[in-house]
């Protein structure tokens, strides 16, 4: 096996050009297609093509949002690295974690629940649209759903990639059931690098021409 020599500017146009390749006969919704070929890229997990999930009229709405100068929340540190910055704040808008805010682990405790769960108590006191992103934790989207349902949050769009085993399929479903745009993963899949990738794909469609 040989070695490809591809210059490093050269190197993820011709990672789109593989998974555009190797996606073959399957088609892809044209609106939808650069964020699901965003996220293979960033998991190398062709799965994504079937498994993402878009609530009707999702993608246009979202890029309103982000023209407005949303807040994206993550449930972890590293997706909240891993969205890009500059073109984030082309657009007026800032992501946040509070995933290490004193006060959130200091309730969470109080309460007996997950800090990821009371991260999204405390972005519903967040002023200015919302985009909810969560990559890790089904107790976020369990608590986003009980915030919705009960007026205190309504966020512009939820991206519900969580991983793992325990409530993640169950915690998906139910918020896709909230009426609030969405952008889900179901089934177990998913992950802070997923939730990343899609808030920078939905980025990239307003800053890169």
């Amino acid at each position: 096996m040989e070695l490809k020599e591809v210059l490093p500017m050269d190197i993820e146009k011709r990672s789109m050009e593989i998974i555009g390749e190797e996606l073959g006969e399957v088609q892809l919704d044209p609106d939808k297609a650069s964020i699901v070929k965003r996220v293979i890229h960033t998991s190398a997990d062709f799965d994504y093509a079937r498994n993402l999930r878009f609530s009707e009229g999702v993608v246009a709405q979202a890029l309103a949002v982000l023209q407005q100068g949303a807040t994206i929340v993550t449930d972890t540190k590293m997706a909240c690295v891993g969205i890009n910055k500059p073109g984030l704040r082309k657009l007026g808008g800032q992501a946040v974690c509070f995933m290490d805010d004193p006060e959130v682990a200091a309730h969470a405790k109080a309460v007996g629940s997950t800090r990821a769960a009371a991260c999204m108590e405390k972005a519903a006191a967040l002023p200015g649209p919302l985009i909810i992103a969560i990559g890790n934790a089904p107790t976020a989207l369990v608590k986003l759903d009980e915030l919705v349902r009960a007026g205190k949050i309504k966020p512009a769009l939820v991206i519900g990639v969580p991983v793992g085993f325990v409530n993640v399929v169950e915690a998906k479903e139910l918020i896709m059931q909230t009426g609030i745009p969405y952008i889900v993963a179901v089934g177990r899949k998913g992950g802070s690098n997923v939730a990343a990738a899609i808030c920078n794909a939905l980025i990239y469609k307003l800053t890169r021409k």
